[in-house]
């Protein structure tokens, strides 16, 4: 999840959001569906990949650890906070970190077998054109793979942290969780905006169920109102502090799921198209 992939929404993953991120929200929910992806694209055996909108490397690291050794794998994010955050992290092999926009990829066409992106394309303003991008820099035969979430009532701990953030400010209740990142899951407009991209093969479109964990409800809390820009649209309304809705959000996950370690439904698409 990148910064601000050519976004112009003033939504940031800069300040505190890295470390955040990447300590909560990885494990909450990004790294069952970077396992899958990356097993996914290892069973196809490419030899150069280009990751985009990579953030703190959820999946660069499995990436890593999984294809074959002789594969060049190169992350991208607009992001450098991010990957600083990502390149913090020991991986089981050398990876290319380059700052760059999904939009408008700094690569030549037709330098890679792969393309992945997981849980980045919701934010691009501009979807055909990533999708253009990725067919650009593909070889013949290659592959874009890439999850984006499902409908946020799919996904229990997003659902439930969102409604109770809103009902501490009522007229005006933050809504970037369902807006942005749970907000492209129409497989139809996934489809057309692939077409419009420019690929002339239809994308195959799955949707994967997984589970979502984390050792307290107050984990899981802080992964998605500290460590997601649903933190600016908290602190931006001043009525409330994000440590309140923290407490607030965490309070409502432990009247459904307990106090102690909680776990709870996650669900996404997985997308899969040829050139």
């Amino acid at each position: 999840m990148p910064r601000s992939e050519g976004r112009d929404d003033g939504m940031s993953f800069e300040g505190a959001v890295p470390d955040v991120y990447e300590r909560y929200l990885v494990p909450l929910l990004f790294r069952p569906y970077a396992e899958e992806l990356a097993r996914r694209l290892a069973l196809r055996r490419p030899r150069d990949v280009i990751e985009t909108a990579a953030g703190t490397g959820a999946l660069t690291r499995e990436l890593a650890a999984v294809l074959a050794q002789d594969a060049s794998v190169t992350a991208t994010d607009l992001s450098g906070a991010m990957l600083d955050r990502a390149r913090a992290v020991p991986l089981a092999r050398p990876v290319r970190w380059v700052e760059a926009d999904a939009m408008a990829l700094p690569f030549p066409d037709g330098s890679c077998d792969a393309v992945v992106c997981q849980f980045g394309y919701m934010f691009f303003p501009d979807r055909p054109r990533a999708f253009g991008e990725a067919l650009r820099v593909l070889r013949p035969g290659g592959v874009l793979l890439l999850s984006v979430w499902d409908d946020i009532a799919a996904n229990d701990f997003p659902a439930m942290a969102e409604a109770a953030v809103g009902g501490l400010f009522p007229g005006d209740p933050p809504d970037f969780l369902s807006r942005v990142p749970y907000g492209y899951h129409d497989p139809a407009a996934i489809a057309r905006d692939v077409a419009d991209g420019g690929f002339t093969s239809a994308p195959r479109i799955e949707t994967l169920a997984a589970r979502s964990r984390a050792d307290s409800p107050e984990d899981a809390a802080t992964a998605l109102c500290g460590g997601t820009p649903l933190r600016d649209e908290i602190e931006a309304r001043g009525t409330h502090t994000l440590d309140e809705a923290i407490r607030t959000a965490a309070a409502a996950i432990a009247t459904r799921f307990g106090t102690g370690p909680v776990e709870g439904a996650l669900s996404a698409l997985v997308v899969t198209v040829t050139r």
